[in-house]
């Protein structure tokens, strides 16, 4: 019985140090789209993520925690074996409790907690958040030393070290050359590399998704709006609550708990860029305002389709920029008969110029529909018939909402040479 109040306190040494190690797994196993998501969630999760944004203070003050804390419970561990060592039959058996109780921590307090905090990461961040908060401020003091004397260490040890680029072209074209010899997935590898470049040549109305191809919600916006189906483009769009124009967005992949009524308090603002700005230029407004989601405008300020993140992944990764496919399932063009060609309205012009080797007049217009409304000044209709430069287009179907088809040849001069 006089070990038992050692014994306890040992347990719940162990409870602490298997809070700050399922802390430090969960912190530090989120994702960018995870704090995302943790951004625009409840109070505590807008803390879990505050956190983060001093990722240092938050791993000084675990560790420093965990450290104080084992150092606690191994000192009254040598306490009980001691005890139980001043008599000679009792010393195999304090043996034996000293290394149980180092397995014990080992088992109970690290692997154990920080294998299941990995598996459900942004629900632990979002349960410790507020006691590890506390935790944290409680040793903001301690900060500066603890920070002199990690860099201390680091000059003692490596003096030299320095820190290297991020990434470079030059390092990421090495590890293709090296990583493998299988010659299709070098050249997989160098098409995404291709296609990086192409983001700066591809308009964002070009890529988008046209205001027709997805639907929009105005506030308040309950589950029961979204009629039991996901979004074609994965997300939830969010209008102005007395206007059509979005602006904000949610990734309804991400949510791992999704309320029934008014979701648009977990929506993310979505960058806005004009039609005429590249893919590339979204990306960096994307990624310097950490959104997933760009709404494309016209002149006048009106949202005339979306870019996610999702879309910008597949203009990289997939072998040729064909939206149509994306988008449809269809594919960009496909032959009927030589020298007569199957297109849907949201074919680009300028793939479309050079995959057939011809050059078009300057136009507004990026797509087949919007080059076939220019010329008609009016919304097409089946049996119409038009000329964009040497491509002539005869309307097969134009549904009110859906996909223009339509079928194009040359003009005699171009199908001649």
């Amino acid at each position: 019985m006089a070990l038992l109040p050692w014994l306890i306190a040992m347990a719940v040494l162990m409870i602490g140090s298997a809070f700050f190690s399922a802390s430090e797994a969960a912190f530090f196993s989120l994702r960018a789209p995870d704090r995302r998501v943790l951004r625009g969630g409840s109070s505590a999760a807008r803390i879990a993520d505050g956190l983060l944004e001093d990722s240092d203070r938050l791993l000084s003050a675990v560790l420093f925690w965990n450290l104080v804390i084992n150092m606690v419970y191994f000192a009254l561990a040598s306490q009980v074996a001691l005890r139980l060592g001043t008599e000679p039959r009792y010393r195999s058996i304090a043996f034996a409790f000293s290394l149980a109780a180092l397995l014990a921590l080992i088992v109970l307090s690290e692997m154990l907690p920080k294998t299941l905090a990995v598996l459900v990461a942004k629900r632990v961040a979002v349960v410790l958040a507020i006691p590890i908060a506390f935790a944290v401020r409680f040793v903001d003091p301690l900060m500066p030393l603890l920070r002199g004397a990690t860099e201390f260490s680091r000059r003692l040890v490596w003096p030299r070290f320095q820190a290297e680029a991020y990434l470079r072209i030059e390092d990421l074209e090495r590890a293709i050359e090296y990583s493998t010899a299988d010659a299709r997935l070098i050249e997989q590898e160098r098409t995404s590399l291709r296609n990086l470049v192409k983001l700066s040549e591809i308009r964002v109305d070009e890529w988008m998704r046209p205001r027709t191809l997805f639907r929009s919600f105005r506030p308040p916006v309950s589950l029961e709006d979204l009629r039991g189906e996901l979004p074609p483009s994965g997300y939830l769009l969010v209008t102005a609550r007395r206007s059509e124009e979005v602006v904000a967005a949610i990734n309804l992949k991400e949510l791992y708990h999704v309320p029934d009524h008014h979701l648009e308090q977990l929506a993310d603002p979505v960058v806005v860029v004009p039609w005429c700005a590249t893919v590339a230029d979204a990306f960096d407004e994307m990624r310097s305002e950490r959104r997933s989601v760009a709404a494309v405008v016209n002149e006048y300020g009106e949202t005339i389709g979306i870019l996610t993140f999702d879309d910008l992944l597949d203009t990289i990764f997939r072998a040729a920029d064909d939206r149509s496919e994306r988008l449809w399932n269809r594919s960009l063009i496909k032959p009927i008969r030589p020298g007569v060609w199957l297109v849907t309205g949201l074919t680009s012009l300028r793939q479309l110029a050079a995959g057939l080797g011809v050059e078009l007049p300057p136009m507004k217009s990026a797509t087949v529909t919007g080059c076939i409304w220019e010329q008609l000044q009016r919304i097409a209709r089946e049996g119409d018939e038009v000329d964009c430069g040497p491509l002539h287009f005869r309307v097969l179907e134009a549904p009110a909402h859906g996909l223009l088809l339509a079928e194009l040849t040359l003009s005699r001069e171009e199908a001649a040479s």
